[in-house]
């Protein structure tokens, strides 16, 4: 299964590194389980958002790595694929980047014919062949319309999304320079929050996670002294401020690292697939690995 985490530290700066690339069971190592594609988004000084992502496990790829090293942002987001829509290739790993913000995606979404119509010149937004980055497509034209509310635009889109295509999951986590976005929907697929005060729950911890299932560890020195929000498909440690998002949630950290949430879709999906209804690589890239 794909695995997203977002970071959030704003208006404070922190390192990627340790929490990507240097534990035990960091997103690099998790790539074995997720072999089709690795990337990371952030945001550089100057507010420009800098991508790098390969078509390859992040284990093979050692620019992935060296990047990964270098970065510092308020905001990060990651992601491992598994593909179920579009090949092999980098305009078809995540994250994408749109009008300045980056998304990722975990999930399936069909009928992507009707997406397409329904975007019409709009489509030019996209590059590759993932329903993720039409999807992205669309929530970017909503944000468009709605003077640059990037929540009234996730709402927008999201809500058409239920209604009117195939979903089997739409899990996604956007980000800004200074803010994050994460939407949980329906309750296929887990996503969880933490908010953390410097130095954790002892207040004078650096932050060092292990995921129960061994899928993802985070370790980051940096995190003694700020704040942050985390998102990550599975919980990341046995603290119990760890929340599992509602279906249909969507949470907004703003660039003062405030949080705000509510369910936006109570509804279950119109037209809601089931792993028996996809393509077999679409229904081998949703198991839990």
């Amino acid at each position: 299964m794909c695995r997203l985490f977002g970071l959030s530290s704003a208006p404070r700066r922190t390192r990627a590194t340790v929490w990507l690339l240097d534990a035990p069971d960091s997103l690099s190592r998790q790539s074995h389980r997720n072999p089709d594609g690795t990337g990371i988004g952030y945001f550089g000084e100057d507010g420009t958002a800098r991508v790098h992502k390969a078509p390859i496990a992040a284990y093979e790829d050692r620019a992935f790595a060296e990047a990964a090293r270098e970065v510092e942002s308020e905001t990060f987001l990651a992601h491992i694929r598994y593909a179920s829509t579009g090949g092999l290739s980098s305009r078809n790993t995540h994250p994408f980047e749109q009008d300045g913000r980056l998304l990722a995606h975990n999930g399936v979404i069909e009928d992507l014919a009707r997406l397409e119509a329904h975007l019409g010149p709009d489509l030019s937004l996209v590059q590759g062949d993932t329903d993720s980055e039409r999807f992205f497509a669309l929530v970017t034209r909503e944000i468009r319309r709605n003077g640059g509310d990037v929540t009234a635009g996730l709402e927008s889109a999201t809500r058409w999304t239920a209604r009117n295509l195939p979903i089997y999951a739409l899990n996604i986590v956007l980000t800004t320079p200074g803010e994050l976005w994460a939407l949980r929907y329906p309750a296929t697929h887990e996503l969880y929050v933490l908010s953390r005060q410097a130095g954790g729950h002892h207040g004078d911890r650096h932050l060092d996670h292990s995921g129960s299932h061994g899928h993802l560890r985070v370790h980051s020195a940096h995190l003694a002294d700020l704040p942050s929000v985390v998102v990550a498909s599975e919980r990341m440690d046995d603290n119990p401020d760890w929340r599992l998002m509602e279906p249909g949630e969507l949470l907004h950290v703003d660039a003062e690292l405030r949080t705000t949430h509510r369910v936006v879709l109570p509804d279950a999906p119109a037209r809601p697939l089931t792993l028996d209804d996809l393509h077999p690589d679409a229904a081998a890239s949703q198991r839990m690995a």
